[in-house]
């Protein structure tokens, strides 16, 4: 018989196969804007003690179950750790917070052998697959940025680099290697950017940790450039302090072509029908008022939306793959709205204000 807590383990990624992409379990990261004080309490040291009790000898964490919640009693060396649906890394920022309150040598161990975790999983390239080590499938050692794996990563290593805050515990040496991280990080996010017909356009959810070509994932998410993970990446070049020309191209290129292929005068409208596998049937239907979508994946060379099943076959119609994967997945959505209308003209005038007052030579 399973333990409880291998049988909460198994629940929880039963459960989540059928959430739609980003639907994470983020109980620990709700509680990293607890006050100060708090982290001295009873109740921060017994989910610090359940968080630890998920923590694979490796260092990282598993993905899909409320590790604040209860202790595992299971065999530490079964944990698969990931980095995947926001697994490890907001672990190690609780573990961080209570060590800061409380000086507890053995919360700043676990930090240190989380973030060994992280940055030994990194290829020499910059980039991470999606878990350490990774499978034997090609899938599982492909540089990923799938559900904006990646990008917490960076995010992860950016602030252990720079926010004495909260890492301030944390050698100088590790510091280092983190910085040293987000630098690789974006040079090979600048190499894995597409190039079709010439021109720069953005990224796809996955690259090959060898010649950083676009890939395929699982047989439902096919070789493309992504609506989704290319706002992720943009977002992280532009928190490139003093960004290089080749930096600013990118991130125009990529702005570039999500705007050229945002899709109008549409909406998805998922309406409630019984004996559906998900509970109800989407249909995209027209609009004239609705704001912009993008497709979760677009076809190179023809910036074509691309929809797929569990046959690998590329359909150009939400509606002609089945209810299954039709309603089990997100395939459009508004993910680069907010970059485009928002953050992308800050970033630009922020740019052109550092020009303006640069000394003329």
């Amino acid at each position: 018989m399973l333990k409880r807590s291998n049988l909460l383990l198994c629940v929880a990624v039963m459960l989540l196969a059928h959430r739609s992409a980003f639907a994470v379990f983020t109980a620990a990261r709700e509680l990293l804007d607890k006050p100060a004080d708090w982290y001295h309490s009873t109740e921060a040291a017994t989910i610090a003690s359940n968080i630890l009790s998920f923590q694979s000898p490796l260092g990282g964490f598993p993905k899909n179950i409320d590790t604040t919640g209860e202790t595992y009693g299971g065999d530490p060396a079964q944990i698969h750790p990931t980095f995947d649906n926001s697994a490890t890394t907001d672990e190690l920022r609780y573990l961080a917070r209570i060590y800061i309150a409380t000086k507890d040598p053995h919360y700043q161990d676990a930090f240190i052998k989380g973030l060994d975790y992280v940055l030994k999983a990194q290829y020499a390239n910059g980039g991470w697959p999606q878990s350490y080590p990774p499978g034997h499938s090609n899938y599982d050692q492909y540089i990923t940025f799938n559900d904006n794996s990646m990008y917490r990563l960076m995010l992860f290593v950016k602030e252990i680099a720079t926010d004495n805050e909260h890492y301030g515990f944390v050698d100088a040496d590790h510091r280092k290697a983190c910085q040293a991280a987000w630098d690789r990080g974006i040079d090979c996010i600048l190499k894995c950017q597409i190039k079709a017909d010439g021109k720069l356009t953005a990224w796809c959810a996955q690259h090959d940790e060898e010649d950083f070509s676009p890939r395929p994932a699982r047989a439902f998410e096919p070789v493309s450039i992504s609506g989704c993970e290319s706002a992720g990446i943009v977002r992280l070049l532009m928190k490139v302090e003093h960004p290089s020309p080749e930096i600013v191209n990118a991130v125009d290129s990529a702005v570039a072509w999500l705007e050229a292929v945002k899709i109008q005068g549409i909406k998805i409208d998922d309406r409630p029908q019984e004996g559906t596998p998900h509970g109800f049937e989407r249909f995209v239907v027209e609009d004239a008022s609705a704001p912009p979508l993008w497709a979760r994946f677009y076809e190179i060379g023809t910036n074509r939306p691309i929809f797929e099943d569990r046959d690998s076959v590329i359909k150009y119609k939400l509606s002609e793959i089945g209810i299954e994967r039709r309603t089990g997945y997100q395939w459009l959505k508004n993910w680069p709205q907010n970059l485009l209308e928002k953050d992308y003209p800050k970033w630009k005038a922020k740019l052109a204000k550092n020009a303006a007052t640069q000394p003329s030579h």
